[in-house]
């Protein structure tokens, strides 16, 4: 569920976290103006130094907002100040939300919860509709590993394609990441899952956003999939702003899962089984797409029966050599890419990783966030392998066109 994140403390109890502690956080503090509360609290903000810049485009958005719900009417300049007029009550200023993001020093205004999601959606009509988008926004999807997972995080948020996301990684983030990761050479560094939350954060100051700093564990991975056994984990910002929303303890809807350890891999999907949860996978290669009913299928198994009878318990222990075997029946080392088949044996030889590129990585987010909202929408989308292989469908040689005049 998304949910409106209460920040109004009594302004005597207010602390701004000190500067250290507001460029760890990755959760935005929302003011509502007509809270007393809140109001003290945007005045302490705007005499502090941690605060950069002030970003009110309220009036436009109110604007885009009247459109919206007038598409057919002929707004012209004074009919379309009134109508803003209007619905501000004349005090634009006190209208909306005020929207603190600790890590940037930035305060926003941006509209309430339900006139900004309205507008912010708005071109996604005619292919979603309103009601399927209030769906979409109710629920929660899982995202585990935060490289090519990111992407795919993003590119749901950016369609609405899930209200909650519940973020998983160990990792932080490294030059080499920005081949194909959205990030900037500051952020080196970071926690993957902070800056997943941010980026997500700032699309959409609504949402409900979990992290697990750690990635998945074996000793976290019944939280990720369903309640907290604690409700602590992800629940301090780095802000001092406790609590994981109202959201927390709901179990995820649907599940992207792009890392490559053996035992996440294996032990996300029997829980995924056990709890009926979808799974989705892109692996970058050849536009691959695993769909994996879970919800309907519960007794399905595991990449689609390429591991057997193989358990989380018996990857655990892989070594490198060990893990690129077991991936390699995953995905069907038969099927690769001629570039991939030739980079693998290469690994820790003459090339350091595995090789992927930044249009694989946006392609398989396409491809992902299409699938998560064709399942969540109760579309019949059935479990199996795709391939959008873009070499394939757009070759090196295009066809000979056909001679001006000759017969059809």
């Amino acid at each position: 569920m998304t949910h409106f994140m209460q920040s109004g403390t009594e302004p005597d109890t207010f602390v701004l976290p000190s500067p250290g502690r507001a460029s760890e956080s990755f959760r935005p503090v929302l003011l509502d103006p007509a809270r007393p509360a809140d109001a003290a609290t945007l005045a302490a903000l705007r005499d502090s130094p941690l605060l950069r810049e002030v970003h009110d485009r309220i009036e436009d958005q109110v604007a885009e907002l009247v459109r919206a719900l007038a598409p057919a009417e002929p707004f012209g300049p004074a009919a379309l100040h009134r109508a803003v007029s209007e619905v501000t009550g004349g005090r634009a200023e006190a209208y909306g939300r005020w929207v603190w993001y600790p890590w940037s020093g930035r305060l926003v205004h941006v509209l309430p919860e339900e006139e900004f999601r309205l507008v912010r959606t708005d071109r996604n009509r005619g292919r979603i509709t309103r009601e399927q988008q209030r769906g979409l926004l109710r629920r929660r999807v899982g995202v585990i590993g935060l490289s090519v997972g990111s992407s795919a995080a993003l590119t749901c948020a950016m369609e609405g394609v899930g209200g909650a996301f519940r973020l998983a990684d160990f990792d932080r983030l490294s030059l080499s990441n920005l081949n194909r990761l959205r990030a900037g050479v500051h952020e080196l560094g970071l926690e993957k899952t902070v800056l997943c939350a941010r980026r997500l954060y700032e699309l959409d100051p609504y949402l409900d956003v979990e992290i697990h700093r750690e990635g998945v564990t074996e000793e976290n991975i019944g939280a990720f999939f369903g309640a907290a056994e604690d409700g602590t984990d992800g629940a301090d910002d780095g802000a001092g702003h406790g609590g994981d929303g109202s959201g927390a303890g709901s179990g995820i809807d649907v599940l992207i899962e792009e890392c490559d350890t053996a035992w996440v891999k294996v032990a996300a999907r029997e829980h995924a089984r056990r709890h009926r949860v979808p799974v989705l996978m892109d692996t970058n290669d050849r536009g691959m797409l695993d769909i994996e009913r879970y919800n309907t299928e519960p007794a399905r198994p595991l990449f689609h029966g390429r591991i057997g009878d193989t358990t989380a318990a018996d990857v655990r222990g892989l070594d490198r050599a060990g893990t690129v075997d077991f991936l390699l029946r995953v995905v069907d080392a038969q099927e690769l890419s001629p570039a991939m088949a030739d980079a693998l044996p290469r690994i820790g030889r003459t090339l350091s990783s595995w090789p992927q590129l930044a249009d694989g990585v946006m392609l398989g987010a396409a491809l992902v966030t299409d699938a998560a909202r064709r399942i969540l929408l109760g579309e019949p989308l059935p479990s199996g392998r795709h391939r959008i292989d873009l070499d394939e469908l757009v070759p090196a040689r295009a066809p000979r066109p056909a001679r001006h005049g000759a017969a059809l």
